[in-house]
């Protein structure tokens, strides 16, 4: 069915909050939306700053309750590039040391451990595994480079699962041929990138999958462009953000984005109503999650464009469940990811009546049971 292609460009935007190639004659995605809609869409700047230690919350300021079933603390570890992580390792009460399989999670893109991927970890720790949620580099309570923040990149944030891998495999109560790794919306993507290029990754779930080089390069539902139109679109995106590039440096500053649409328009398509319900409201917004606040810095685009995440997922020898939602407007990236992988060992699941952010904190549709039956399975 032939989407809105208005409603594509405020999408884009709104929900992930950077400039996809949307199309606008030259303008930014955003740019794109606000000529076209007559809407003001909320930016800001971030200031350019030293690094700091990283402050790590202790009390508990999570989206989901805690549970008394497992042992919570913070850790945190670094990654090939320097920059340090902060995560939040979730463990069975009573593990037995060198004995655990171990989960890294992370996602939904743009969220923060604080509340789908914690949310993951500590249910699967109540299930046996040692789990840790870790934040990205750049966001929550992550630390950057030379104080950069609210930055995303295909390569780092890849890097981010297998640094987590490292932490994993050096911990006591973990036996290091036990590991797997979780990503949710666009940290799927993330982790079959991680997988195809890390063989301790002894199996890979994704849920409710976004592939983000490919909605960034060509926009929403793609397959309904002819590929001259997608390269025209994606040009015009590209000299866009670079002249916001050259306005960032010469000013110091980033331009954000816009996270999730507020207020939210009556006539939003329903999958941005979705996001706002997660993101914008009491179920699931977190002051650190940049779609619950002001979005990724604008020029975080740029590298996703060049740098398709599944180039070698074919090449993955290791497990692999793709998890979808039957009603999602995403469930093309899970189907189309799955055609790429290969052998006996991977599975596509699609759980009948699921939206997209169905995935993030609905227990009755998160198909738990399956997930636990899957690594149980494989990281024995």
């Amino acid at each position: 069915m032939k989407k809105n292609k208005l409603w594509q460009r405020i999408a884009a935007l709104a929900v992930l909050g950077t400039a996809f190639a949307l199309g606008g004659n030259g303008l930014t995605a955003e740019a794109a939306a606000q000529q076209a809609a007559g809407m003001n869409v909320a930016k800001s700047v971030t200031q350019q700053k030293e690094a700091e230690p990283l402050h790590l919350t202790q009390e508990w300021d999570k989206t989901f309750p805690e549970s008394k079933e497992v042992n919570h603390r913070k850790v945190t570890f670094h990654n090939r590039y320097g920059i340090e992580l902060a995560a939040d390792l979730y463990e069975p009460k009573n593990a037995k040391k060198g004995s655990l399989a171990a989960i890294a999670v992370s996602g939904p893109f743009g969220a923060v451990k604080e509340q789908s991927s914690g949310l993951y970890a500590q249910e699967l720790a109540k299930r046996g595994f040692l789990t840790i949620a870790f934040d990205p580099s750049f966001t929550g309570e992550s630390g950057g480079v030379n104080g950069v923040r609210n930055v995303a990149s295909p390569d780092i944030n890849t890097e981010d699962f297998c640094a987590a891998v490292d932490f994993l495999s050096t911990e006591s109560d973990v036996n290091p041929e036990r590991i797997g790794i979780l990503g949710i919306c666009g940290w799927g993507g993330m982790a079959l990138n991680a997988a195809a290029i890390d063989t301790r990754i002894k199996a890979t779930v994704t849920s409710t999958m976004y592939d983000m080089s490919r909605v960034i390069a060509n926009g929403y539902f793609d397959y309904e462009k002819d590929a001259a139109t997608i390269a025209k679109e994606r040009m015009a995106n590209r000299k866009a953000l670079n002249v916001q590039r050259t306005e960032d440096y010469r000013t110091g500053t980033y331009q954000r984005a816009g996270g999730v649409i507020d207020p939210l328009p009556a006539n939003a398509p329903q999958f941005v109503k979705d996001y706002y319900a997660y993101y914008k409201t009491k179920r699931g917004y977190h002051p650190r999650s940049v779609n619950s606040n002001e979005g990724w810095n604008t020029t975080s685009a740029l590298s996703f464009m060049n740098m398709p995440l599944l180039s070698y997922a074919d090449e993955i020898e290791s497990p692999v469940l793709v998890i979808h939602g039957e009603k999602a407007h995403s469930r093309y990236f899970s189907e189309d990811a799955f055609k790429k992988l290969k052998g006996d060992n991977k599975e596509l699941l699609i759980i009948p009546g699921a939206n997209h952010t169905d995935f993030y904190d609905n227990m009755e549709k998160i198909p738990f049971d399956k997930i636990t039956a899957f690594f149980q399975r494989y990281l024995k």
